[in-house]
């Protein structure tokens, strides 16, 4: 009975012809705040969510929370690397992470559908100002060692993946259905724009201060506002009809349950895991850079600036793409566009054609990310949507890591570009199986 009426209900928010702005209880979820501009799709602008407060503050405290942990994540990376001299002591910080993250997702994702969102996200980032803020009293004591990196990176990884379902589940509360899309772009926009610029505001910083506490201070400092911003939203953080009783265990295998039978979530996680797999190139640029253009370290930088570049590009596109309709069939285009991009990558020997079409690749997979994440949404009840877009993180994280193992064992063992032109056969094969047998993502309409 209880899955007849999580399918009812999804159902519902997939194929109504007018999509409805409510919970499972009927209650509106996302209406616009007092003063706020009206509900309406025409004029709307690339920015239009940030004419809604509430999420302007949920979008603020995401900047400092992104800056935040990329600064942290530099530092803490440099400081090892020089304290140690050992690249092995480097790469396990990235095990730390995963270890610890892969788990923590879930329970986030239970968690954000079952206590108040704004405090959830509001808590998590207080973990991080307070260990932040404790490495660089160590630091200024000279008393910092290596194991204290390690535990602050492991329990770290875990407050800040416990945030981040509340974060993104928040989203379709604080603006109108209408701008939903926009604000996913908004959000995907951001991160990619701060993955570039974290970086060289980090090596801006270390150039000027030249000395590492600062650093740490400064990354202290820019922690505040992720902490103070999520409890300034008005809009309600405590999902609509969340779930009273049982194990957080036993929650989570109702996500699991509610994300298997819905009509699109699954073809969408699929889809998205079966090209990854075959395809996660970008950890292992290097090898590319060397088997394919006989390059170096410039070539990587190249490479790489102009994958961000296109994923900058693909994200700010889907702002565009706003009043297309057939959202779930967005995704399948720009997933067989990202796995013929990868067959002519494989054959491309020239440098700059290698750019434009790393750039394409970044522009494509933007595209369907940002889609995906606002089907995600769209079509997912507000007691639900924690986990259902932990869900989607864990097959995320699961493939890209499966991902760059399978696609650097292949390059050694039949060639860089051979695997790339693999890839992407075997990556346009999943997808238009996908698009066979998933009528929901054929059929998904919004607006």
């Amino acid at each position: 009975m209880r899955e007849s009426i999580i399918r009812l209900n999804v159902k519902i928010t997939c194929y109504s012809r007018r999509p409805l702005a409510v919970g499972t209880s009927g209650r509106q979820t996302n209406p616009p705040g007092r003063g706020e501009p009206p509900i309406s799709r025409r004029g709307l602008r690339p920015w239009s969510a940030l004419a809604f407060r509430d999420y302007r503050m949920l979008w603020l405290s995401g900047v400092a929370q992104m800056v935040t942990m990329q600064m942290r994540m530099l530092v803490s990376g440099v400081w090892l690397y020089e304290v140690t001299g050992s690249g092995l002591q480097l790469g396990l910080l990235g095990v730390v992470q995963l270890v610890m993250q892969l788990p923590a997702i879930l329970y986030g994702g239970a968690l954000a559908d079952q206590i108040d969102r704004k405090k959830l996200m509001a808590y998590t980032q207080l973990v991080s100002l307070a260990l932040i803020g404790a490495m660089t009293v160590l630091a200024a004591g000279d008393n910092l060692r290596p194991w204290h990196i390690y535990a602050v990176t492991a329990i770290l990884s875990v407050a800040s993946t416990l945030g981040s379902p509340s974060r993104s589940a928040l989203t379709a509360n604080v603006v109108p259905r209408s701008h939903l899309m926009h604000a996913v772009a908004l959000n995907t926009a951001t991160f990619q724009v701060g993955a570039v610029a974290a970086p060289l505001a980090f090596a801006a910083a270390i150039s000027y201060f030249e000395d590492y506490v600062y650093i740490f201070a400064l990354t202290t400092i820019i922690a505040l506002p992720s902490v103070a911003l999520p409890l300034l939203i008005k809009v309600s953080g405590i999902p609509v009809d969340r779930q009273r009783d049982g194990s957080m265990l036993s929650r989570m295998w109702d996500g699991f349950l509610y994300v298997k039978t819905h009509p699109i979530l699954p073809g969408l996680y699929i889809m998205d895991i079966g090209v990854t797999i075959v395809s996660h190139y970008r950890q292992i640029l290097p090898l590319f850079a060397d088997k394919l253009f006989k390059g170096g370290a410039a070539t990587v930088g190249i490479l790489t600036a102009a994958n961000s570049a296109g994923g900058i590009l693909g994200t700010f596109s889907v702002l565009f793409l706003t009043r297309y309709r057939a959202k779930g069939m967005l995704v399948v285009y720009a997933t067989l566009a990202y796995a013929a991009l990868l067959i002519v990558f494989g054959f491309t020997t020239s440098l700059w054609l290698g750019v434009i079409i790393l750039a394409g690749l970044g522009a494509s997979d933007a595209v369907g990310m940002a889609t995906r994440q606002t089907t995600v949404q769209l079509t997912t009840s507000d007691n639900m949507r924690g986990r259902a877009v932990s869900f989607s993180s864990v097959s995320a994280m699961t493939a890209n890591n499966l991902g760059t193992f399978e696609v650097g064992f292949m390059s050694e063992a039949i060639g860089a570009d051979k695997t790339l032109i693999l890839g992407g056969a075997v990556g346009i094969v999943v997808v238009l199986i996908v698009w066979a047998m998933v009528r929901g993502i054929r059929d998904y309409r919004y607006p």
